[in-house]
């Protein structure tokens, strides 16, 4: 008589889960190297024929024919964990959990670095907005060129030593044309455009015809009847359009040389002069603030100091254009040199105080000027020449049959 039993067969390659239930057989024999039969409740089937589980070195105990227990090791049944990695990947493996979250991370660095540039730039177009809308706007009653010539674009920029009015005699007009108003102390004229900047000073002292009143006096006086007269006696007498009109009283020249930490002046020798204040006690590179700065601007009366001995310089207005024109030379490098962004906004908003623009200037207009000087300009300076000549008790200048050459740069 043979006995009954189960085997399981073996797992096919690739099918490691796979349950094999043998069909009884009732023929089958006992024979000498047969296992013995599984007893109930093991590993193995039960009289019932129920389902045999593979084994092998598993978890719990034999596992499949690739060393695995899918029943006894819960991690068998899983998927990808929480780390990325599947069951039986190496330890050192690295997750997709792992290459993502760096992704994650610098995403959220670029979101917030985009933010902040953001808010940078819009908190600093804020800021130069509201500087630009407390500056005091002059009307020029349509007196502006339109357009620009094939140089560029001209400045007017009209710097006064006072604010009080003065008397025709004070303005250079005979028989007191002027029975009061105020003098242009310095008068320069500025073209910004592609090919360059040039730079050059009016002698206040020019003698030419004063617009709208028939009658010739200093190109300054000109000033005692307000922007528009300015702009039409010098567009009349020296045939210059001008395209933008800036006025700025020395006190602000003052405040934007201390916005800006200072500006240095080379010295041949030692200089004073008592009517403006000026005081250089050293030669060579001279570091000047706001206040000696105003006073080498404005100096008229210029003496050197060469060898222990006084030496006036005699030049009178003549040599403050060139000084002025030194002097502005100085500010727009100092300009260029200066990186910080907020230094030059705090430099502009010192010197936006006492400074007045034409009515047509938009905010861009001022912005690109802003940034030429900011790359600095490095201008041509020109003089205009001119001959001393005395009308009346008055020591005045006259144009020269040459100073058109000069005068058509500008045109």
């Amino acid at each position: 008589m043979t006995d009954r039993f189960e085997q399981p067969e073996r797992p096919l390659p690739g099918d490691p889960r796979r349950i094999f239930i043998p069909a009884p057989s009732g023929n089958a024999g006992s024979s000498a190297g047969a296992p013995p039969r599984p007893a109930p409740g093991g590993n193995g089937a039960g009289p019932s024929g129920a389902r045999v589980r593979p084994q092998g070195p598993g978890r719990n105990g034999p596992g499949d024919a690739y060393g695995r227990d899918p029943y006894g090791d819960p991690s068998a049944r899983r998927g990808p964990g929480r780390d990325g990695r599947g069951p039986g990947a190496p330890a050192g493996a690295p997750s997709r959990s792992g290459r993502r979250f760096p992704r994650l991370r610098l995403r959220r660095v670029l979101l917030v670095i985009g933010i902040l540039l953001v808010v940078c730039l819009v908190g600093g177009f804020l800021w130069v907005r509201s500087i630009f809308s407390g500056i005091e706007r002059v009307e020029t009653e349509g007196e502006l060129a339109g357009g620009s010539v094939a140089g560029g674009t001209n400045y007017l920029i009209v710097g006064s030593d006072s604010r009080e009015p003065v008397d025709g005699e004070q303005a250079g007009i005979n028989d007191g044309d002027f029975p009061g108003g105020q003098r242009a102390d310095t008068m320069l004229l500025m073209q910004v455009g592609g090919d360059g900047t040039k730079v050059t000073s009016i002698p206040r002292d020019l003698w030419v015809p004063i617009a709208d009143i028939g009658a010739e006096g200093k190109i300054n006086g000109a000033y005692n009847g307000g922007a528009p007269r300015l702009l039409r006696t010098i567009g009349d007498a020296l045939d210059i359009p001008i395209h933008r009109y800036m006025e700025v009283d020395f006190v602000s020249f003052a405040g934007l040389v201390d916005g800006l930490g200072g500006i240095t002046i080379d010295f041949p020798h030692p200089a004073t002069d008592a009517n403006s204040g000026l005081n250089v006690t050293g030669s060579g590179p001279v570091e000047l603030d706001g206040e000696q700065a105003l006073a080498y601007v404005r100096s008229r009366y210029y003496v050197e100091h060469i060898n222990g001995e006084q030496v006036p310089e005699g030049t009178g207005d003549l040599g403050r254009v060139v000084r002025q024109q030194r002097f502005l030379t100085a500010v727009m490098g100092k300009l260029s040199d200066t990186k910080n962004p907020i230094s030059l906004l705090r430099a502009f908003d010192g010197a936006s105080d006492g400074l007045r623009i034409d009515d047509d200037m938009g905010l861009f207009d001022a912005i690109r000027l802003g940034w030429r000087l900011r790359s600095g300009l490095d201008p041509e300076t020109l003089e205009i020449p001119t001959d001393v000549g005395t009308v009346g008790s008055a020591s005045v200048l006259f144009l020269r049959d040459d100073s058109q050459a000069v005068l058509d740069e500008f045109r």
